[in-house]
């Protein structure tokens, strides 16, 4: 395994840890998906066993390791390693998926216009991409590097990226005002490189619960991440 598979199982270990965080996104995801859900970048299964009510999960991770995993964790999900934006995944049009979650993914492949072309030409029509990506460059620091990110995201970006694929961005907006500031404290501040274990449960059992919430009425205008629907014509 290379040092960064190494890296991201490990992070992906300490993520474990916020239930309260997979549960946030997962409500954002499911109210936009239908029945059959390909989960690209779907790592050691964290979000993937949100998804288990669905008729179908197709989960589908680049690093091998991560997809044994997801595996023992979950038998019934079908798990593949594909990595998307590379890897051919035509094939999967025969399960007919209505829905594709890059879910903290996107950022993480170098080639994210065929991505997500390859993911729309998969769909059945009227399919949704569903996105949930790092926002503001201003943000960029080391643990964005030693994850992998090549980019974080702002609105412009979006759009562009979404008339490539001739997808219509049906929603954009901010999300996670509180974690803007604790991801530029620890990227300018700190120079962290990794998030601490300690970090993750007190935001997960402090901060997500009511800020989640908060969010679901008011959106805010700048936060750590951009969440966004794009639909198939």
């Amino acid at each position: 395994m290379s040092a960064a598979g190494a890296y991201k199982i490990e992070d992906q270990r300490r993520m474990m840890r916020a239930k309260n965080y997979f549960a946030w996104q997962a409500r954002m995801v499911k109210r936009e998906i239908g029945k059959r859900v390909i989960e690209v970048g779907c790592g050691i299964g964290n979000l993937t066993g949100e998804l288990l009510d669905r008729e179908a999960v197709i989960a589908l991770d680049a690093d091998p390791a991560c997809v044994d995993i997801l595996r023992s964790r979950y038998p019934g999900v079908t798990a593949l390693a594909r990595e998307v934006g590379r890897d051919r995944i035509a094939d999967l049009e025969s399960f007919q998926p209505d829905s594709c979650l890059f879910v903290n993914v996107l950022e993480h492949i170098e080639n994210e216009r065929k991505a997500i072309a390859d993911a729309r030409e998969v769909l059945v029509d009227g399919g949704s991409i569903v996105l949930l990506v790092p926002a503001f460059r201003s943000l960029y620091g080391p643990i964005d590097k030693n994850l992998g990110h090549f980019r974080r995201y702002d609105r412009p970006a979006i759009h562009r990226l979404a008339a490539s694929a001739d997808l219509v961005v049906e929603k954009l907006r901010f999300v996670n005002v509180v974690g803007f500031f604790g991801w530029w404290t620890n990227s300018h501040f700190f120079k962290r490189e990794a998030q601490s274990e300690t970090q993750i449960e007190f935001f997960d059992g402090y901060i997500v619960p009511w800020v989640s919430r908060v969010e679901d009425v008011l959106h805010p205008p700048f936060g750590q991440s951009l969440f966004a629907v794009l639909r198939k014509r």
